[in-house]
């Protein structure tokens, strides 16, 4: 049996280690921790049933990413006595509202934990190891707190002679602070950009946003090739360095344009499609923001790195599929009879595929880091 579910999540706070901290209810009959499932009806999209979920049994609402986290088994028991095997594939959902009334609030308890908490909260297994996955920010500190250089010092013995040699060298700068800087502006973004894509009186303010997100980030890059220029010993090949940026820089930077173009032609109402691509975005972005500090120790967190890369490639995937899906539905429902607006939407979608084609150049040029270095 097939079952879709939602992890609700919020980070609590800016930073990019904020903890992450995930949204769990109780069943109606047990009253144990579970998160929002349910199935879906044929003709409907399994990441928008879970969204619907969401809404219906924890009563929040945000951008949910087409492309599942995993999956988990749990059995249950049916009145007529018999025992079923259920498989549930589990989405990612943003929160951005929570609802104080909501279908189910009478029934269920709803509560947010942090991500420790919430794996030992649940029963199945499979699901606590999928949420104690979703965005370690204790194992990111971890990373954190292991410099590059100390790792080698370790790793080739020369202890207190490498250490002596390191001090006569020139800074190797602040490049990982770098990266991470311009990751929480990357995130900032791509929710900024999911939340313009959801209409409504506020989206000037989001457009805005997104301009002030990007600016942000161009003073990152700056900094970037700035400190490439003056620093003698990098972490990383500089070549490297300058394209894992860059690519980061061009998500971003179509970001700006699709707020761009939204703004420009006064785009107000949204298909699903660029919906579920801008969800994609979101999620991308959050991957990106934890593969940054993981970079500080690459041979450690190589494994964790693959995992994250392989991900964002799987959704840019996704999101090809839901922009050729998007664009031919629109074709079809406009190109003859309204062509301008067809234009504009091709525009809109054109501008959300370079976004996430974006996110997967992040994940070549990380996987190429890790291969390098690992």
């Amino acid at each position: 049996m097939q079952q879709i579910a939602a992890l609700p999540y919020r980070s609590t706070g800016t930073a990019i280690d904020a903890p992450v901290n995930v949204l769990l209810i109780t069943s109606r009959e047990t009253k144990r921790w579970v998160i929002p499932k349910g199935n879906w009806a044929s003709g409907e999209t399994p990441h928008g049933a879970a969204a619907a979920e969401a809404e219906e049994e924890a009563g929040v609402r945000g951008a949910i990413c087409p492309t599942p986290i995993g999956s988990y088994r749990y059995r249950k028991r049916r009145s007529n006595g018999a025992s079923l095997m259920f498989d549930v594939d589990v989405y990612p959902l943003a929160v951005t509202q929570e609802l104080d009334a909501w279908k189910e609030s009478g029934q269920r308890e709803r509560r947010w934990f942090p991500l420790a908490e919430a794996a030992d909260a649940v029963e199945e297994e499979d699901l606590a190891d999928l949420i104690r996955s979703f965005g370690p920010s204790e194992f990111n500190k971890a990373a954190r707190r292991n410099a590059m250089l100390a790792a080698v010092a370790e790793k080739s013995k020369v202890g207190p002679m490498f250490a002596w040699f390191q001090k006569l060298l020139p800074k190797t700068g602040g490049f990982f602070e770098l990266f991470e800087a311009h990751a929480v502006s990357l995130v900032a973004a791509a929710t900024a950009v999911s939340r313009l894509l959801e209409g409504g009186p506020s989206m000037a303010d989001h457009v805005r946003e997104i301009h002030e997100r990007e600016h942000d980030a161009d003073n990152v890059i700056r900094d970037v090739l700035t400190t490439v220029r003056r620093t003698f010993l990098t972490p990383f090949d500089r070549g490297a360095i300058t394209s894992l940026i860059g690519s980061m820089d061009d998500a971003i930077d179509e970001m700006q344009a699709t707020a761009a173009a939204i703004d420009l032609y006064e785009w107000t109402e949204f298909d699903q499609e660029m919906k579920d691509m801008a969800a994609i975005v979101v999620d991308s972005a959050r991957l990106t923001a934890e593969a940054m500090p993981l970079l500080r120790d690459v041979a450690a967190n190589g494994a964790r790195l693959h995992e994250l890369t392989g991900r964002l490639v799987r959704m840019e995937g996704h999101a090809d599929e839901i922009h050729a899906a998007g664009l031919k539905r629109a074709f079809q429902s406009y190109g003859a009879t309204d062509t301008l607006r067809f234009i504009v939407a091709r525009e809109i979608y054109k501008h959300l595929e370079r976004i996430a084609d974006s996110f997967e150049d992040v994940a070549n040029e990380i996987d190429g880091i890790v291969i390098d270095h690992s």
